[in-house]
């Protein structure tokens, strides 16, 4: 008689979920003319109107870019074509997509998304449950940061602190910096969640291994992905899930005229207090 001791067990299947759709898209994805063309077509009036009050060529085509991604990203994803799609937003300025009474067309019920834009590239999340926050920032960005550290958790500047100064320095403050917009972002209080409130760890090379939320939120229920699209550009992703869900990411490159081929990400599982996680592997792609 076998001992019950020895017998296998079934493992509680995780439960899969929608892919998380991530869209890296540089300016130059879009030609200006086509740009312009998109948001006469697509924005609504109080877009047009702040996309009208910029000084610089520059800044105007980034917003143009940005929300024209924003509304072509969601017409795939919810069916609401792009002139139509209305989006409104919080007391904090997070936008949401306002769903039509009937529902959405397409995907189900539910669709949260984020976006995030800087020096030249746009960063765009869409989850189909729960909420997703995106931050992207340039290594090479023109003005300085280490005032940055300043904002950070008392653990979070010592380990910055311990990188020699220049490139790498930057770089962990800016792998912190992108993290800890993209957990705001996600939460809907942006800035106006203090940032030395919550602290992450970090591997020296890639992924979080440790996550102290604020006091007024419990571990585990985030995940949280780092990439580099493309060299010197940081992305940092947050996505609220449940404990049984196994979320991937499907990152896109380029402007969407159609569903292209993503690179799929696996993310890693929700990650505890300083010390809980040291010897997990960060995430992993396929």
């Amino acid at each position: 008689m076998t001992s019950p001791a020895l017998v296998d067990r079934p493992e509680r299947m995780a439960r899969p979920a929608a892919p998380v759709q991530l869209w890296f898209c540089p300016n130059e994805a879009l030609a200006p003319a086509i740009a312009a063309t998109l948001a006469t077509n697509w924005l609504d009036e109080q877009e047009q109107e702040t996309a009208g009050r910029f000084l610089f060529d520059r800044d105007r085509r980034q917003y143009l870019v940005a929300h024209a991604l924003v509304r072509r990203v969601l017409a795939l994803e919810s069916g609401v074509p792009e002139a139509e799609a209305v989006l409104w937003r919080s007391s904090r300025g997070r936008p949401f997509l306002r769903k039509p009474v009937e529902g959405l067309p397409r995907g189900g019920r539910e669709l949260d998304f984020n976006l995030s834009h800087a020096g030249g590239y746009n960063l765009l999340g869409v989850v189909r449950r729960h909420r997703i926050g995106v931050d992207v920032e340039r290594l090479d960005r023109d003005r300085s940061i280490d005032a940055i550290v300043e904002s950070f958790a008392p653990e979070e500047a010592a380990w910055v602190a311990r990188a020699a100064p220049g490139r790498d320095r930057d770089r962990r403050i800016l792998r912190l910096w992108t993290l800890k917009e993209a957990y705001a972002k996600a939460r809907g209080l942006g800035l106006g969640l203090a940032f030395d409130s919550f602290a992450f760890t970090l591997a020296d090379d890639e992924g979080v291994l440790a996550f102290r939320p604020p006091d007024d939120e419990p571990p585990g229920q985030w995940r949280f992905a780092e990439l580099e699209p493309e060299p010197g550009v940081l992305v940092a992703v947050t996505v609220m899930t449940s404990p049984d869900e196994e979320p991937v990411l499907d990152l896109h490159h380029g402007f969407p005229w159609s569903r292209s081929a993503p690179r799929r990400v696996v993310l890693p599982p929700p990650v505890g207090a300083p010390g809980q996680d040291a010897d997990r592997a960060p995430w992993s792609r396929t």
